[in-house]
């Protein structure tokens, strides 16, 4: 397989962000979120709530999907039986809530809307 240029250099920044990222931390955020949505919420609505609440510095659902990803692994999330319709895309998409009764996550107790 050929190596294109620039291609090492990409794979490297790549696992240089991959490994900044706190994922525990990142896990916790998410899991306080999800319990406070008893509903559930999507990974873009996730990631709205993350910039509000400032833990990420943007609202790309990027900073969640993969975090919801791995906790679905974990089996500490898992998806619902129903699609919604994402209120910022317009894209049916896949509704998330924590699989058991939420642990009490000592963050703060403030609810964000989105």
């Amino acid at each position: 397989m050929e190596i294109l240029p620039g291609q090492i250099i990409t794979y490297e920044t790549r696992r240089e962000s991959f490994d900044k990222v706190d994922k525990e931390k990142r896990y916790r955020q998410i899991e306080y979120i999800l319990s406070r949505y008893t509903n559930g919420l999507t990974a873009k609505e996730i990631a709205v709530v993350m910039k509000k609440l400032n833990y990420t510095n943007n609202d790309d659902r990027n900073n969640a999907a993969p975090r919801l990803t791995e906790l679905m692994y974990l089996g500490r999330v898992i998806p619902l039986d129903i699609k919604r319709i994402c209120k910022y895309t317009g894209k049916s998409v896949t509704v998330y809530k924590l699989k058991e009764e939420p642990r009490q996550l000592n963050i703060f107790d403030e609810e964000v809307i989105i």
